[in-house]
């Protein structure tokens, strides 16, 4: 272990870690990166295959994002966002506002994704609240959904592993069977069903849609549940019914958001949009922490009144707004529009799958590849026929994971599911060798 990384062990709690897995995993103290490489401290190399928890859109260090963010640095490092503003801010929204699905046109900036599902949250409840449906006070979610490690979040994010511990602090919130398209208790297929599952969704509103402000949902891809991917028709039947019975549709595209399902926002494959839509990661191309949560202006006039009214959005960041990272998002909106990424990510999209399913697909305990855009995620299973899991004591993921960063790969699991979520700007060289790695991985855990 070097000097360094026994200092992070006596100093650093690390996040989403079990710290006693560290006495035979040490911290990987990483010195540089460029495009999907990482390397550490006796430059080792590893392939960045999961965009360093799914933020990292167009590479590491890379120079168009870098020189905006220095040229800022000159000019304004923050201001307050109260009263004040900034042209990067102004450019930035005005820039967004094209792009958005239809109808989201004020923004609200925040400083991480928790931070703008609780802003997404809060503008919910208290919507209803100032419309004169005070009753309207309760949130449904998807069940296995993952919105953030904020109260508020983790509330309307109903996986066990994060909140069940925490449940005594908890909202108390209305949960919806979530699609499970690998396991289809219709034994239907992505491809030819009518979201039958969409069963779960209308019983609760029928019970529940009196009472309830909103849902939040992420879009086409539950991430942390092993990346779930479910058709777009499930998202225009939750519009259909959430206008119905008067409830905000919130979209977590803080996962999904600029172009990592294929089109720049995911509810763009269904062609309807959401009330409220949170963003982040992929906004300042993992560069900066920023978050924004945008709405109609339906929801904003219902705040819009005489500061003696008592309805102003009382919910704050201190970081809100920040030039450096309105430099780094402003960057990111250039290189996708003037390099035309998504058409190149498309079309590496397809070679990916394509050959990954050649690769591994046959493997006796590759239960499915799911695929939507770059995401591609692998289910091990301890059947196949069956589509048995395996034991959660055996970590068969984690053993992979770190087989796999011997082998210089990162491809940090969910459970037993292994995924790629690479930079939009991968080249299929580089597919190509990750899905090598990938493959050796797997055969020298499972065989």
């Amino acid at each position: 272990m070097s000097e360094l990384a026994k200092l992070d062990l006596k100093y650093i709690w690390h996040p989403c870690s079990q710290m006693h897995d560290y006495e035979s995993l040490p911290p990987i103290v990483i010195k540089r990166a460029k495009g999907v490489f990482l390397y550490d401290e006796d430059d080792k190399r590893y392939i960045d295959i999961i965009s360093s928890w799914w933020c990292n859109l167009l590479g590491h260090s890379n120079e168009r994002i870098n020189e905006a963010i220095k040229v800022q640095l000159d000019r304004l490092e923050h201001v307050i966002f109260a009263n004040f503003t900034h042209e990067g801010a102004i450019n930035l929204s005005s820039r967004l506002v094209e792009i958005l699905p239809k109808g989201l046109v004020k923004l609200n900036f925040s400083d991480n994704g928790s931070s703008a599902v609780e802003s997404a949250l809060k503008m919910a409840f208290q919507y209803h609240y100032q419309t004169g449906k005070p009753n309207k006070t309760r949130f449904m979610c998807l069940e296995e959904g993952y919105h953030g490690e904020t109260i508020g979040a983790l509330s309307v994010g109903t996986m066990d592993l994060y909140a069940k511990i925490y449940k005594p602090m908890l909202m108390d919130v209305i949960r919806i069977k979530s699609p499970d398209c690998y396991r289809c208790e219709f034994g239907l297929t992505r491809q030819s069903c009518s979201c039958e599952c969409f069963c779960h969704a209308k019983k609760e509103f029928e019970k529940h849609g009196h009472e309830t402000a909103a849902i939040i949902i992420e879009p086409l891809v539950q991430g942390a549940a092993g990346m779930r991917i479910y058709p777009a028709l499930y998202l225009k039947k939750l519009r259909e019914i959430c206008d119905a019975y008067d409830v905000l549709l919130i979209a977590d595209e803080i996962a999904t958001g600029f172009g990592r399902t294929g089109k720049m926002f995911a509810f763009d494959h269904a062609w309807v949009s959401p009330d409220i839509m949170t963003l982040s990661k992929g906004l300042t191309g993992g560069y900066m922490p920023m978050s924004i949560t945008a709405t109609t202006q339906k929801i904003y006039d219902a705040f819009y009144a005489p500061y003696s009214e008592g309805k102003a959005f009382m919910h704050s960041h201190t970081y809100s707004g920040n030039p450096l990272g309105c430099a780094a998002a402003l960057a990111v909106l250039d290189i996708i529009e003037n390099d035309d990424v998504l058409t190149r990510a498309n079309k590496t999209a397809k070679f990916l799958n394509e050959t990954l399913s050649k690769v591994l697909l046959g493997h006796k305990n590759v239960g499915e590849i799911r695929q939507i855009g770059l995401i591609n995620a692998i289910e091990l299973v301890e059947d196949k026929s069956l589509k048995q899991a395996f034991k959660a004591s055996r970590r068969v993921g984690y053993e992979i994971y770190k087989k796999a960063l011997k082998n210089g790969l990162l491809l940090r699991p969910l459970g037993d599911v292994i995924y790629f979520n690479p930079p939009l700007n991968i080249t299929q060289e580089e597919c190509e060798k990750a899905m090598a790695l990938c493959e050796k991985s797997i055969r020298e855990i499972l065989g």
